[in-house]
């Protein structure tokens, strides 16, 4: 809910501006950096930010009395919960930002270049993977494996 009313403050800003013709002009690798400068960068920040403070956890997580830790059960450092929310959150939301950003750039051309249709694929993918990993092995992510945490009830 805390994404949803960030993204829609950012909405606020940049949809007139569209409807306004100024970012019209602007190409498409300055539209993806706007984008992971104003929304996934603050929001993989924030999500890194809870999870390594004394609640191990976002909101989300503390509702349902999850947290997130590292093997030792210790509190992960920021550092480590910048690196899983980074993979977690910010790569397949960049890389969904890149492949809408290059759908929509190339809808006027007549074929749909190879590349698009490959980040697309990547942008859903990538999720479904994490999903998936879920109920197989250990059911860690791989965005847990890498950063060395898992996420475990509360007392």
């Amino acid at each position: 809910m805390c994404i949803l009313v960030w993204a829609a403050v950012i909405a606020a800003i940049g949809v007139p501006l569209y409807l306004a013709g100024v970012t019209r002009q602007v190409d498409d690798i300055t539209l993806n950096v706007v984008a992971a400068v104003t929304i996934v960068v603050p929001v993989t920040l924030g999500l890194a930010a809870l999870e390594s403070s004394g609640w191990q956890a976002t909101l989300g997580k503390r509702m349902l009395r999850l947290r997130v830790q590292l093997r030792d059960v210790a509190r992960p450092p920021f550092g480590v919960a910048l690196l899983r929310n980074a993979l977690k959150v910010a790569l397949p939301w960049t890389i969904g930002h890149a492949a809408v950003i290059a759908i929509v750039s190339t809808s006027s051309s007549s074929a749909t270049p190879p590349w698009v249709w490959v980040l697309t694929l990547a942008a859903y993918a990538l999720p479904i993977v994490y999903i998936v990993a879920l109920f197989v092995r250990t059911g860690r992510t791989p965005y847990d494996a890498a950063a060395g945490t898992q996420v475990a009830q509360t007392a």
